[in-house]
């Protein structure tokens, strides 16, 4: 009961300080306000960033190993020239992986052709990505089909002149209607729709199957060089679920050597790359936004600290006399210390409250007016209120701690 009083009085002085201060007050609120602002302002950003980075780890399999020709990053010391002379993934890894890989749940041959141009007769689209993948690609990738099916063993084996096709093109190319049955021309020669991807947008990493239009790889073979470096030939592997995914390297690792024949002294020359790397990446460059905001808002915070500590001296000694008059009733130091602490967590509280406000408020302009959504999550909120509550001791401490040694008589002697 002791402490809930105290609260309400803090609060209830708090209030007067505003009311009676507000410009003053404000200006000292305004260094707390901006500082908590800043930092939430960056967690929450780096907390939506993050979450759609995991949406797009998901969608490409964190379980996924690619063997490629170039690994990914390109950043800093990156030796492309050593990479250049690396040969790309073939056919001939592709079915030797098949026959030997034992942590696997599905292996697919893929490449891609890109910004290409699909017409139907008086519609067209653009920039549509044209892949060929070998049978199990759907348990390689993970997606849905809004209508049709995939492509059937047989299809796959024999190169039949079918494709699926992403929502984008359906929409382009075939408005209110219906994709599957229509023939359209790939690669110089007609195909089928069988199906059609359900429609996901692009994320973070820019992948999506709006826009892909995908065939039987033993189709292309006919049509394309299927292991020319224009076509960015890999080859991907899902590990089981039950495995970790770097058993799945570890395992791809020594099959590769392998297949490639590499003696123990010589380096890899094949690249296994995985969704980790690209999250590994982010993760730092989210660290060093995240070092960034608290340097920038702790500056504000501080300065809203000290803000803090001169209200509360200068409520100190307007209260002087009335500090004397509850000592002199019995008041102990403890409760004349809470007192004071108590109403400079409440004003820090108050300044906290509006860098959060304004943070949702922002949060409602960017997910309704620009349709890209900001999530102030529980975990910010409480991180923002506690922030506010330290400074709020720490600026306020002192000043509670000299008003609880003032000596009874002298304070109420004072004006």
């Amino acid at each position: 009961m002791l402490f809930l009083k105290l609260f309400k009085e803090s609060f209830l002085f708090a209030y007067d300080a505003l009311r009676q201060n507000r410009t003053r007050t404000f200006l000292s609120l305004l260094g707390i306000t901006i500082g908590i602002f800043t930092i939430i302002t960056v967690f929450a950003a780096v907390d939506t960033f993050r979450g759609n980075l995991q949406e797009s780890v998901d969608k490409l399999g964190s379980k996924t190993v690619f063997v490629q020709k170039w690994p990914w990053g390109g950043f800093g010391d990156y030796p492309w020239w050593k990479y250049m002379q690396r040969p790309n993934a073939s056919l001939r890894d592709y079915e030797a992986l098949k026959e030997r890989v034992t942590l696997a749940d599905g292996i697919s041959y893929q490449i891609g052709l890109s910004n290409r141009t699909l017409k139907y007769r008086s519609n067209s689209i653009e920039g549509v990505e044209v892949s060929a993948a070998s049978h199990e690609y759907d348990k390689t990738w993970s997606f849905d089909l809004t209508e049709g099916r995939y492509f059937t063993e047989g299809e796959s084996s024999s190169g039949n002149a079918v494709c699926l096709i992403g929502a984008d093109i359906a929409e382009g190319l075939f408005p209110n209607q219906s994709a599957t049955g229509k023939q359209i021309k790939v690669l110089g020669r007609n195909v089928q729709v069988i199906g059609v991807f359900a429609k996901e947008g692009e994320d973070m990493l820019g992948v999506t199957a709006d826009k892909l239009l995908l065939l039987p790889l033993n189709f292309a073979r006919n049509v394309i060089d299927v292991e020319s470096d224009n076509y960015g030939p890999q080859i991907a592997i899902r590990g089981k679920e039950n495995v970790a995914v770097e058993d799945v390297e570890s395992e791809l690792q020594g099959i590769m050597r392998s297949i490639r024949r590499l003696s123990p002294i010589e380096d890899d020359n094949f690249a296994l790359n995985k969704t980790t790397i690209l999250s590994g990446q982010l993760d730092q460059m989210f660290a060093i936004v995240n070092v960034a905001g608290w340097i920038i808002g702790g500056f504000s915070i501080l300065v809203g600290g000290f803000g803090i500590a001169n209200i509360m001296f200068v409520s100190v000694k307007e209260r002087t006399n009335i500090i004397g008059i509850q000592k002199s009733l019995g008041a102990k130091n403890y409760f004349i210390l809470l007192q004071f602490l108590f109403e400079a967590i409440a004003l820090s509280l108050i300044g906290g409250l509006l860098g959060l406000a304004v943070v949702y408020a922002l949060t409602l302009i960017a997910t309704y007016g620009f349709n890209f959504e900001i999530v102030l999550n529980i975990g910010n909120i409480i991180r923002g209120i506690s922030i506010s509550i330290i400074i709020g001791v720490i600026s306020g401490f002192w000043p509670a701690f000299s008003a609880a040694r003032l000596d009874p008589v002298e304070a109420i002697r004072s004006k």
